[in-house]
């Protein structure tokens, strides 16, 4: 497997940052069950633009950039919808808290790059990253625009909730600190909770992951999905 899919290390471990403030986090519901039914095809894609993240409250890392991927994005880029919720999101945080992007839309070369270094290990079961699929009715979700990686950050700084992005373990699976009490696990509560208000859903698998508009999210909230494939503007 290539060492990129771990780098660069853009967090930190959330106990050390909220040690070092002096804060605890806001109180959050442990997550519910956490439910992935199959996702229905896109039958009627809405034609939205891609925008780039531009937030006071929203830092875009730009993981895969840094770490030195061929066709990684400079910035991040996401369905104007989808921009505008995570805008919420992050609104709605309590004073000193903020988000902190990983990645947005993934162009198909990306995923493809992604994904064959990651299954270049025999010994990673399916599902912990996306096939490529760039079908107007079946694309994977990143390349659609409406899907999501993102931490929260206090002060600036990035947390990790136990795993750093994309951790290939089952300790990434979003539920898998609920019988464990500790900053780790109130993190991802309170992460989960705040973009679940804003009409996001979020993949088990993967606690940074969250879409909108996907045929995940029509999935599981019952709708009809909203975006097809996702392409750049040239102008």
């Amino acid at each position: 497997m290539s060492p990129h899919l771990h780098e660069p290390r853009l967090t930190r471990p959330a106990s050390e940052v909220l040690d070092a403030a002096g804060l605890t986090v806001p109180p959050a519901s442990p997550l519910p069950e956490l439910v992935d039914p199959p996702h229905p095809p896109v039958a009627n894609p809405v034609d939205e633009p891609l925008v780039a993240v531009d937030h006071h409250r929203i830092a875009c890392l730009e993981n895969y950039r840094l770490a030195g991927w061929e066709h990684a994005n400079q910035g991040c880029l996401l369905r104007a919808r989808v921009a505008d919720l995570l805008g919420r999101v992050a609104d709605g945080l309590p004073d000193r808290w903020g988000l902190a992007v990983f990645d947005g839309f993934r162009p198909f070369a990306l995923q493809v790059e992604l994904y064959e270094a990651a299954y270049a290990d025999p010994d990673l079961p399916p599902g912990f990253f996306a096939e490529p699929d760039n079908n107007l009715t079946t694309p994977s979700p990143h390349l659609t625009g409406g899907s999501v990686d993102l931490t929260l950050s206090l002060d600036g700084i990035p947390l990790e909730p136990g795993t750093g992005f994309d951790d290939l373990t089952s300790k990434a699976h979003a539920t898998a600190l609920e019988t464990e009490p500790g900053v780790d696990r109130d993190i991802r509560r309170f992460l989960y909770h705040a973009m679940v208000a804003q009409g996001f859903v979020i993949f088990a698998g993967e606690w940074w992951h969250f879409e909108y508009g996907t045929r995940r999210w029509g999935a599981i909230t019952g709708q009809s999905p909203c975006y097809g494939p996702a392409a750049v503007s040239e102008d």
